[in-house]
């Protein structure tokens, strides 16, 4: 299968409904790499017959009697018929109190985490995604959407933004910070409006051409760019002025060790980007003359999500998003593989009237 086999559009069965559950009406979903990456089994082979989407955003329309005893007892994290809502990458885990990462509020890394689509529940039934007109699933992993975000634009939250705010906020980036994005894309892009909307001192857009300089700069608010193609001597003029740099590219011939040169002492490199080919190999002088971190991320926890959901209404976080019906899927996989998303696409259902009154 490749990104260009067409989809089919057909009827599927959802996982039992259960008192947990909570099903939608999918308005909106994101078209993420991820999606790209399953249909063509690139990481791993697919469970065919798949429906894939997980930046999904939607009318609650059914919810399960024991749904409202998960909710706390702030007014945010109910959920009620007839709201607005979001699921992202994650739609399953143990929930158990002896899981180390369930326990702390780090669902995302469940050994038993059910991906919202290709992947299995506890009671073996198949996760599907939000390429379709329904949705079913956990309400533990279901968020109400903030009035201020409009749909097409908070649906690339639910996985690009969160996987890019996640490591933005463990790593404590705010204000005498200096942060760098490498890769303008999907992920990059939303990098830098999370960076600046944390506070950060200065954030430096890293590209392989200057391309995309003025998006970086006069668009998104990135202080600085580096074009690593273009710019002779780029890492040693650079050298130690970040103190974080988020990867979102995913080529094998990515120049690593050169982006370390760019960290401080004790700097850290979080790659969120997911090639299916291994990244390049790293000398060991890179991470001990200073002492820097080369590490990983994954998606979101719920408290993370939330926490986004929040500061996004709060600063105006929007992702650039090109709208395309969901009936056109075929043909927007077709331009996302050709890299003509600027810089992401989000597939409609049709607006309600309750979508247009907010717009």
């Amino acid at each position: 299968m490749t990104p260009r086999t067409p989809l089919t559009f057909t009827s599927f069965t959802p996982k039992p409904f259960t008192e947990t559950d909570v099903e939608i009406r999918v308005t909106h979903c994101g078209i993420c790499g991820t999606d790209v990456h399953t249909l063509r089994s690139g990481w791993a082979p697919t469970d065919y017959p798949c429906v894939v989407g997980h930046e999904i955003i939607g009318i609650v329309e059914r919810i399960g009697s024991n749904v409202p005893n998960l909710a706390s007892s702030s007014a945010s994290r109910e959920i009620r018929v007839g709201d607005r809502v979001g699921i992202g990458a994650q739609s399953g885990s143990c929930l158990k109190a002896d899981c180390e990462a369930c326990a702390d509020g780090q669902e995302s890394y469940c050994t038993r985490m059910t991906g919202t689509y290709n992947g299995r529940y506890a009671d073996k039934s198949k996760s599907y995604g939000g390429f379709a007109e329904h949705w079913r699933g956990p309400a533990h992993f279901v968020f109400k959407i903030p009035d201020a975000l409009p749909s097409a634009e908070a649906a690339p939250l639910l996985c690009g933004g969160v996987t890019v705010f996640a490591p933005l906020k463990k790593y404590g980036v705010g204000p005498g910070k200096k942060v760098g994005i490498i890769g303008i894309g999907g992920l990059g892009h939303i990098g830098i409006l999370f960076a600046k909307a944390l506070g950060a001192e200065h954030v430096v857009a890293i590209s392989r051409s200057s391309s995309k300089k003025a998006d970086a700069v006069q668009g998104l608010g990135a202080d600085s760019f580096i074009a690593t193609g273009e710019e002779k001597g780029w890492a040693k003029t650079h050298s130690r002025t970040l103190d974080v740099i988020i990867s979102t590219v995913s080529g094998p011939d990515m120049p690593l060790s050169q982006y370390l040169r760019l960290l401080k002492r004790d700097g850290v490199f979080v790659q969120v980007g997911a090639p299916e080919d291994p990244l390049p190999p790293l000398a060991a002088f890179s991470l001990i003359q200073k002492g820097v971190k080369v590490t990983g991320s994954n998606i979101g926890s719920p408290g993370d999500i939330r926490d986004m959901l929040k500061l996004a209404a709060e600063k105006r976080v929007l992702p650039w998003v090109q709208k395309r019906d969901m009936r056109d899927v075929n043909a927007t996989l077709g331009d996302m593989h050709d890299g003509k998303a600027r810089y992401r696409f989000v597939l409609e259902n049709g607006e309600t009237s309750q979508e247009k009154a907010r717009l």
